[in-house]
């Protein structure tokens, strides 16, 4: 790797343990995932004096990490579109939190490179546009410290500088971000609550879905049993119940895939929710409904909540029995924290 003077000499730490060393080296240096991983191919990058050869590899915290030369920055244009809708909850010189409606790409990715929540950020704060000289975390995802799922609502907390993006990263990575979704499931779960600690990976057989596997990264969803329903049909009514649903770790399709497992996939999810199509529901039933964390710039432990959306309500008020309150929604003034009423 030469004998020259290193790009980067650093010591893995706590927040990195266990992380891909792509996504490691863009926490690091200022480079894109696939900047990182350009460098791996070359033979840039060693741990421990070990060159590296996949960006998938795991890192240690303790671990000594090498680049030998800087990753080649190329020039990222993420232009700004003000016809991107969404709704800003919440919004200061340090953070940005979106409540992301269902359908909307978070962020551009191959097949799909415009009018995402970005271009759309973009357009609405210019202080994230990367051309401005400050870049907050990767070019083509300024800002960005977590997602949700094309089909999923809801709650995310954007950052607006280095100093609040390297915060909100780090309580993510020590699960200091407290996420709490509803989702609606298939069938009636047998305990009222329970931790459902599998690992999850990248399924062998289907590119685009996640799976329980062994091989996984540890996977961890705390979910609690807030009301049973059946779908109103006299002839063959369809068991469905609503859950609320924590995040411990934030995987790919973590909740879907997780629910799936126990026999309880998410209603209306194409992937993964089986093939009964009853209650009609247009995307997965599930919406990011509350987020708690630590305000990088204040140190205060704040939390912001978003309604359920129309769509969603509509299902819930065509179930029997009947519920009144919908989870995240205070607007009957009720002090239950969304947990609704039988009638």
């Amino acid at each position: 790797m030469g004998d020259g003077p290193a790009f980067l000499d650093e010591t893995v730490p706590d927040a990195l343990d266990g992380e891909r060393i792509d996504r490691a080296l863009a926490t690091l240096v200022p480079c894109s995932r696939s900047e990182a991983a350009e460098v791996i191919g070359s033979g840039g990058v060693s741990i421990d004096g070990t060159t590296i050869s996949k960006p998938s590899t795991r890192v240690a915290v303790g671990q000594r990490l090498v680049l030998a030369v800087g990753p080649t920055r190329r020039e990222t244009v993420v232009a700004a579109d003000p016809d991107v809708e969404f709704a800003v909850v919440h919004a200061d010189d340090d953070i940005i939190v979106v409540d992301k409606p269902a359908g909307l790409v978070v962020h551009p990715g191959p097949g799909h490179r415009g009018s995402t929540l970005v271009h759309g950020l973009v357009a609405r704060f210019p202080d994230l546009d990367p051309a401005g000289g400050v870049i907050v975390g990767e070019p083509e995802r300024p800002g960005l410290v977590h997602r949700l799922d094309r089909g999923t609502s809801g709650l995310l907390v954007v950052a607006r500088t280095p100093d609040a993006y390297d915060s909100l990263v780090h309580q993510l990575s020590t699960h200091a971000v407290e996420r709490t979704y509803t989702a609606l499931v298939r069938g009636h779960p047998e305990h009222p609550h329970g931790v459902i600690d599998a690992p999850i990976g990248r399924s062998r057989r289907d590119p685009l879905r996640m799976t329980v596997a062994a091989d996984g990264r540890p996977s961890r969803t705390h979910y609690r049993l807030e009301h049973t329903f059946s779908t109103d049909a006299s002839d063959r009514p369809t068991p469905v119940s609503a859950v609320t649903c924590d995040l411990e770790t934030g995987r790919t399709h973590q909740i879907r895939v997780h629910l799936a497992s126990i026999g309880h996939p998410v209603v209306g999810d194409p992937l993964y929710g089986g093939p009964d199509r009853r209650p009609h529901v247009a995307r997965p039933f599930l919406h990011a409904r509350r987020l708690s964390f630590v305000h990088p710039g204040t140190g205060d432990d704040v939390a912001y909540e978003a309604a359920l959306p129309a769509d969603l309500a509509a299902v819930l008020a065509s179930l029997r029995p009947r519920w009144e309150g919908i989870p995240g929604d205070d607007s009957d003034g009720g002090s239950d924290g969304g947990i609704g009423h039988v009638v």
